[in-house]
């Protein structure tokens, strides 16, 4: 097989049967999601004349909704699946902290690992809106990483459940907001090393090359090119060809992760294992909101991780609900239902 050009997809009736019972042990696996918490906030309204202070528009509001965001929504896919789920990161002592902690609670989580930090707002991501359109996104935040006493403090509070409950999976989840700092990462994989817990890692730019040694390490396409310095245009098929097939190459070198699943938007998704290189298409669908996408992807293949799907199989059902629920609008996490019926109706090939 030439590496540069991977093999083509496979389906047959053992995948899919095997994913459906990998995902029918859901209700019996506990994940640890250790991440960036956000509040993704939507202050929806109508627009029906300019500002006489600034061309801009004036958005009379009618409704303000807020929902779990970041590795909050990855925790939300995950029970969407049936899983227990605990949760550990970081919120500030302010009203978005103490919402989300309550809605992630009615939500069945456990919300042991969420340290509360005086000196840090929550992350609130705002999104203005009009009719369906995008106007403006306003971040509060702080994005530095956490200091030394702060690190240990969420360390310190993920080893303390990792001690009490028995988890079949860690799932990193990194928006480089901070919350994954160097310390912390190195500690939690110091800790799922010692008690023998597969570590899947969706990653972000700013510490890229410190998750070594993971089970499944799953970047998208922008984060392989500017987390490893890649370069290449655009509409340059073979150089972006080459580029990725260098990306991989390096994460192998550098990370030695057991597998990459590369999510390339359009273009389906990319799985490499044990010498083994496979690409699985998108499915043609109406795509309403990409966002979320991502959180979906990366809880679906940690269920089937869990579950010793293998890689191919995996990232086949991460890749078909990665587009499932770019069919609604906003934020959603996966259905479990609607995964197994979409799963049902894939052809064999």
């Amino acid at each position: 097989m030439n590496a540069n050009n991977p093999t083509s997809s496979s389906w047959t009736a053992q995948d899919r049967d095997g994913t459906i019972a990998a995902l029918d042990q859901a209700p019996q696996m506990r994940v640890l999601v250790v991440g960036d918490l956000m509040v993704d906030q939507y202050l929806l309204g109508g627009v029906e004349r300019i500002s006489p202070e600034a061309p801009v528009p004036i958005l009379r509001a009618t409704t303000r909704e807020r929902r779990p965001g970041g590795a909050a929504n990855v925790a939300l896919n995950l029970r969407g699946l049936g899983c227990h789920v605990t949760l550990a990161g970081i919120v500030g002592h302010d009203d978005a902290g103490k919402h989300l902690k309550v809605d992630l609670e009615d939500a069945g989580m456990d919300t042991a690992g969420i340290v509360v930090l005086e000196n840090r707002p929550t992350t609130l991501k705002t999104r203005v809106m009009s009719g369906g359109q995008h106007l403006i996104r306003v971040d509060e935040e702080v994005d530095t990483d956490l200091e030394d006493p702060e690190s240990e403090r969420l360390l310190n509070a993920i080893k303390v459940i990792l001690s009490q409950q028995t988890h079949q999976a860690i799932l990193l989840e990194d928006y480089d907001k901070g919350a994954l700092s160097p310390a912390v990462i190195s500690g939690i994989l110091a800790e799922a090393k010692s008690k023998g817990i597969p570590v899947s890692v969706d990653p972000k730019f700013r510490h890229f090359q410190l998750y070594k040694g993971v089970a499944l390490f799953k970047p998208n396409l922008k984060e392989l090119k500017e987390g490893l310095g890649l370069q290449w245009e655009s509409d340059d098929h073979e150089a972006r060809m080459s580029g990725i097939e260098s990306g991989l190459k390096q994460l192998e070198n550098d990370l030695h992760p057991d597998s990459i699943l590369l999510t390339l938007s359009e273009h389906g998704v990319r799985v490499r294992h044990s010498g083994q290189d496979a690409q699985h298409p998108a499915h043609p669908r109406e795509i309403l909101d990409v966002s979320g996408a991502g959180d979906t992807v990366i809880a679906v293949a940690t269920v089937l991780l869990a579950a010793g799907v293998p890689y191919s199989a995996l990232a086949a059902v991460a890749n078909l609900a990665g587009g499932l629920v770019c069919e609604t609008p906003g934020v959603v996490p996966i259905d479990a239902d609607s995964l197994r019926r979409e799963i049902q109706r894939l052809p064999f090939s």
